[in-house]
């Protein structure tokens, strides 16, 4: 993951990807036969297009919007009142096979357990892909993804926002100028879940509302009752469709520490829970992260807090100030910096040695925006010109999806990243490669 850091290591290792951008030019509309889109945007369909999916299509709205596919009507109902003449769409599926030839781009925004079956079709269709965080729900989809998208040479971006950012960009660039010596320690905190976990599945049976499909939404993961404790939000902490704090904020807060310090993989982690649930994730849980040395950093361990826990508060921070809701700590030997929720700007404690410290010169490109970047690459078959690619954060994506094993199992887990296996768990295959309903498969075997 370390050679992601820069632009012009992205092109070089994508270079026969890029030769491939052809398949992906954006042609004049007279050339299309009534596509929807004048020759200098891209045409974009929506899946899951309610809530944070309505948000990443407005970030994409200077392109042309032509089809848009959710479940639920009325949760969806502003983003079509916005984009009138998209066609519209329940079955991301039908949608896909249906606008093939009209659309060069998907944006994915529906819940965790949709993510890899959508954006693996649109992959197989050569259509360039922005899927929201976590990348999926399983660590074998995301290690499925990284090899589609490598191998189809599409563009893609995942929906880590902060990673465009200027706060992360600077972290990285505080760390390798040195401003906090050698980091050995990271701790990364939320205040998630703000949804609830640690409870039992309802036993009433209320009626599906008429705008939602159930069926549509319940997608690859096993047939249940409908009821309202699972949609339109509160799906994040049910083991069947989320992944708990950790796909919701760790994917933002733990970033940095991805990026910054060039991670690979956790040869293993364990986790400390309030108590293990059947259906649902834990309602508080720590979890220890240990990588061996690699060649950007030494051996290394990495904790996330997060259901009211929170790291041990810094010696050097100063009285009265507080580790907020999110964030991060970079433990040096010789100091500490810490940033905010989405990767926030970062901050030298105490505040004298943030004083005298001076900043060094920018070394990193800066980034237009996240989904600005995407579209650009998008529209230049250029794979590595959106920094949070799948091939950056499928990597990323399944070392933090191994800690949520060890919170399934209850014991610290041994991780092979090569195999995808938990050499001391053998009963975790299923959680790592889940069985899919007929008709949602994932289509697609990982090359180990």
């Amino acid at each position: 993951m370390s050679e992601q850091t820069s632009r012009t290591t992205r092109r070089r290792f994508l270079q026969g990807a890029v030769a491939t951008s052809a398949a992906f030019t954006i042609i004049p509309r007279h050339c299309l036969g009534g596509a929807n889109a004048p020759s200098d945007k891209l045409r974009i369909a929506g899946i899951g297009v309610g809530g944070r999916g309505g948000g990443d299509i407005d970030g994409v709205k200077s392109e042309a919007i032509v089809a848009l596919c959710d479940v639920d009507d009325d949760r969806a109902k502003g983003t079509f009142e916005k984009f009138p003449d998209a066609r519209r769409y329940k079955d991301y599926r039908v949608m896909l096979d249906k606008e093939e030839g009209n659309i060069d781009a998907v944006v994915i925004g529906a819940p965790d357990h949709v993510h890899a079956p959508a954006a693996m079709m649109a992959i197989r269709k050569k259509k360039h892909v922005y899927c929201e965080k976590p990348l999926t729900h399983t660590i074998y989809e995301a290690r499925a993804l990284t090899q589609a998208a490598k191998e189809y040479g599409v563009v893609t971006q995942m929906g880590n926002q902060g990673h465009a950012g200027e706060g992360i960009r600077l972290t990285y660039e505080f760390i390798k100028d040195g401003a906090i010596g050698t980091v050995r320690e990271v701790h990364g905190w939320s205040d998630r879940p703000i949804w609830p976990q640690g409870i039992e599945r309802p036993t009433d049976r209320p009626p599906v509302p008429k705008t939602l499909d159930w069926d549509l939404w319940l997608g690859p993961s096993p047939e249940r009752p409908y009821h309202p404790a699972y949609v339109p939000f509160n799906w994040r902490g049910w083991l069947d469709w989320g992944t708990g704090a950790m796909g919701d904020m760790a994917v933002h807060n733990l970033d940095p520490a991805f990026f910054c310090l060039g991670l690979g993989s956790p040869d293993w982690v364990e986790a400390e829970v309030d108590n293990r649930y059947k259906e649902t994730w834990p309602k508080w849980q720590i979890l220890t992260y240990h990588f061996p040395a690699g060649e950007k950093h030494p051996e290394l361990i990495m904790k996330w807090f997060d259901g009211g826990k929170k790291p041990p508060r810094p010696a050097e921070l100063e009285e009265g100030r507080n580790l907020g809701s999110n964030g991060i700590i970079f433990l040096g030997d010789k100091g500490t910096i810490m940033c905010g929720s989405h990767a926030g700007a970062p901050v030298l404690i105490p505040e004298s040695k943030r004083k005298a410290y001076e900043r060094p010169e920018k070394s990193l490109p800066r980034s237009p925006g996240h989904h600005r970047e995407w579209i650009d690459a998008c529209k230049k078959g250029d794979p590595s010109g959106a920094w949070s690619n799948f091939g950056y954060s499928g990597p990323f994506t399944e070392s933090l999806l191994v800690g949520n094993l060890a919170v399934l199992l209850g014991r610290r887990i041994y991780w092979n990243a090569k195999t995808l296996k938990a050499t001391n768990a053998p009963e975790a295959d299923i959680l790592i490669n889940k069985r899919y309903r007929s008709g949602f498969e994932l289509d697609w075997k990982v090359k180990l």
